[in-house]
């Protein structure tokens, strides 16, 4: 081998290194239902209560919970190991879901019944690292202005400690569900 080149080695993991993760969700068509007759605000407070199911993602991600209120959503999730990525910190997707859910439940709050939304654009801005020693993480997500065809939001994640991790802001457009009243 001369001086320029490198070898490389994969160390193949091991049955001590190896982790695995199991979950459960509901069927997501279960809850459509529930969308008949209640406000954004009506069907967050009920998944938070466990009245009706929580949306698949936040099994998938292992968000914790949720509280919401008029123009203003919580969404918590443990940063926790299964979301790094290969530097040694949470993937930078794991972090933009979350503050993509906040910021959009927000405005999702201010919807009367049969209306819906979907988020146009995410623009993330990134502050720190974090990792499973960031612990708690908790993603706060408010409406700053809401018309009758779009919404602006923002969401600030913050880990254990207070400390600003990334922040967000979203365009939603807003538009009747069919079939929904």
């Amino acid at each position: 081998m001369t001086q320029t080149q490198t070898e490389t080695q994969y160390l193949a993991p091991s049955a001590e290194s190896t982790r695995s993760r199991t979950f459960t969700w509901a069927d997501p068509a279960i809850g459509l239902p529930a969308l008949a007759g209640r406000s954004g605000l009506e069907l967050l407070r009920a998944m938070s209560r466990g009245e009706l199911p929580a949306p698949p993602v936040m099994h998938l991600l292992g968000m914790d919970g949720i509280e919401a209120e008029e123009g203003r959503i919580v969404v918590t999730m443990r940063a926790q190991e299964f979301h790094y990525n290969p530097l040694g910190s949470l993937h930078g997707g794991i972090l933009a879901t979350l503050l993509d859910t906040a910021a959009a439940c927000a405005v999702h709050t201010t919807l009367p019944a049969g209306t819906g939304y979907t988020s146009l654009d995410l623009n993330t801005k990134f502050l720190r690292p974090a990792t499973v020693d960031s612990g708690m993480l908790r993603c706060e997500g408010t409406v700053i202005s809401r018309g009758r065809r779009t919404a602006l939001a923002q969401a600030q994640l913050t880990d254990e400690r207070g400390r600003l991790i990334a922040h967000a802001t979203s365009t939603c457009l807003i538009f009747e569900l069919p079939g929904v009243v």
